[in-house]
């Protein structure tokens, strides 16, 4: 059997343009070509078939018979080529680097410096999600989780990122000194700490630090840290803050720690997949991570 031979592609796509828009004009125009190029084509086409594919009156242009059956196939054919042309170009960008953390993270500590790292790594999609809900990563919804633990999650590759505790800050405008000064300053309390599993609240720190006359039960309750720390540099009160969140403000004078008395923190983990642990913008961000935050602790930056 002989096989069948296709007309030429140019012939097909020419033909596809016609069928499309009834014009042999606007498919010239949708090809970039002139009018005359287009009826040459289909001459090729008709002559290669044996047959007419359009019917031209007065009227306008029409498919005839043979032209309907063959712009059922071209339909199929170039609706499939423009489909794996579009699989191709999404096959050659650079994967989305998408993580998740929670928002007190996010606006206290990345998004201070994310300017440094797309300077630094102009090429990565980076795409940032807060969620307070453990988001599982074995679904790949999303790539790396910032996560504040006390221990290691089993199953994950895990990087540690900063060794949090949790200590008194307050406006300089208060001009606390020492413990007993709590006792006539209003104290923020913040609501919803998982961890560590000993709350980081005033009930805890009185027991270690006292004074006598502070009474823990009255003050101002917050339920996102963000707000709490905002309000201490208003001067309103004072709260127990993570180190990590509250050191911007601390090394722009905007908060102080008016004496030393922390309580334990919990720690930082960059966390993702065991298998996309080395996928190079993982890799970059996690060390870029680990760099920003041993500058600023070495540093104060």
């Amino acid at each position: 059997m002989n096989k069948i031979r296709l007309p030429p592609l140019g012939t097909l796509r020419a033909f596809h343009a016609v069928a499309g828009t009834l014009s042999f004009r606007q498919a010239a125009a949708q090809l970039n070509v002139s009018a005359t190029a287009i009826s040459h084509q289909i001459r090729v086409l008709e002559d290669t078939l044996g047959c007419r594919v359009f019917d031209r009156n007065a009227q306008g242009v029409s498919l005839t018979e043979t032209g309907q059956i063959l712009y059922s196939a071209s339909r199929q054919a170039f609706t499939a080529l423009e489909d794996a042309t579009a699989r191709i170009a999404h096959r050659l960008q650079p994967p989305s680097l998408t993580i998740t953390t929670t928002s007190n993270f996010l606006t206290n500590w990345l998004i201070p410096r994310l300017g440094d790292f797309t300077a630094q790594f102009p090429e990565i999609d980076l795409r940032l999600h807060t969620s307070v809900e453990r988001m599982d990563l074995s679904q790949r919804t999303v790539n790396v989780a910032i996560r504040y633990r006390e221990m290691e999650e089993p199953g994950l590759h895990n990087c540690l990122l900063f060794e949090d505790r949790f200590i008194v800050v307050a406006s300089p405008s208060l001009a606390l000194k020492t413990p007993e000064d709590l006792v006539t300053t209003t104290l923020f309390h913040v609501d919803n700490r998982h961890v560590p599993a000993q709350s980081p609240s005033w009930e805890h720190w009185h027991q270690r630090y006292g004074p006598a006359g502070l009474d823990i039960g009255k003050g101002v309750r917050f339920s996102d840290e963000t707000h709490a720390l905002q309000a201490a540099v208003a001067g309103q009160g004072v709260v127990i803050a993570s180190e990590l969140l509250a050191g911007d403000l601390l090394r722009r004078g905007m908060l102080v720690t008016p004496f030393d008395a922390p309580l334990p923190g919990a720690r930082y983990l960059f966390l993702t997949l065991e298998e996309m642990a080395q996928r190079d913008d993982i890799r970059k961000l996690r060390d870029w991570m680990v760099q920003r935050m041993q500058r600023d602790t070495q540093s104060g930056n």
